[in-house]
């Protein structure tokens, strides 16, 4: 699809972690890193240019001990089936992170949105620094926008009162003194979809395709919000 220079452009971007840096020859499962990575570039509307999913080599097959560990160990078959079908690439991390700024060059990306942006950065530099042995340090160039759909879906879906009903009557409130609703790509996608019965994937790909509607939806409120990662 060709590109409109009238356009901004975003990109949606997902990863999936397993636990383990090895400091000191001791395993430290409090450290997070990367084996899947996701994204898409869309526009406002939510129409899509380019995507991408990446299974990642070093921690996919190099690491196989802490592969097993992960919290979603159980779809690693499926992750063989799409790499041998050609659906999904397994390539080194450097190259995935080469993919993932050529697209945000290309289509001169004004923001990268992450549901939990939070997560998906420390992980993404957790790896960036694991692997290179901190020679580099972080995984987007420094100047790069990061926004957070949980926060701006925080501000706006999560303050309907139709979303509100939504989650008493399905019992989606955290477990707070004072509870509140909850705020997951998948509780959020159910409820701006109406497909109830929707289980997310916790796959980088298929996760962004939820993650991509969700923000749309947040922006088509027109209402103030937080977006920006800090």
């Amino acid at each position: 699809m060709g590109i409109d220079r009238r356009k901004n452009y975003y990109m949606v971007l997902d990863t999936e972690t397993c636990n383990g840096i090895v400091v000191n020859d001791k395993l430290d499962l409090s450290q997070s890193l990367v084996y899947d990575i996701g994204f898409q570039v869309i526009d406002k509307k939510g129409t899509v240019y380019t995507a991408a999913s990446f299974a990642i080599y070093e921690t996919f097959c190099g690491m196989r001990d802490v592969m097993n560990s992960a919290y979603y160990a159980d779809k690693l078959p499926k992750y063989w089936e799409d790499i041998k079908a050609g659906t999904r690439k397994l390539v080194k991390f450097a190259t995935a992170r080469k993919a993932v700024l050529e697209a945000m060059k290309k289509y001169s990306v004004v923001a990268v949105i992450a549901h939990n942006a939070g997560f998906d950065t420390r992980a993404l530099n957790n790896t960036e620094r694991y692997l290179t042995k901190s020679k580099y340090r972080f995984f987007f160039p420094y100047n790069t926008v990061i926004w957070d759909s949980l926060k701006m879906a925080t501000d706006t879906i999560c303050k309907q009162k139709s979303y509100i009903n939504f989650c008493l009557e399905n019992d989606f409130m955290t477990k707070h003194k004072t509870p509140r609703v909850r705020a997951t790509a998948e509780i959020l996608y159910k409820y701006i979809s109406g497909e109830y019965d929707f289980v997310e994937e916790h796959q980088g790909l298929d996760d962004v395709i939820i993650e991509s509607q969700i923000f749309v939806h947040c922006l088509k409120q027109h209402k103030k919000m937080r977006k920006a990662l800090y």
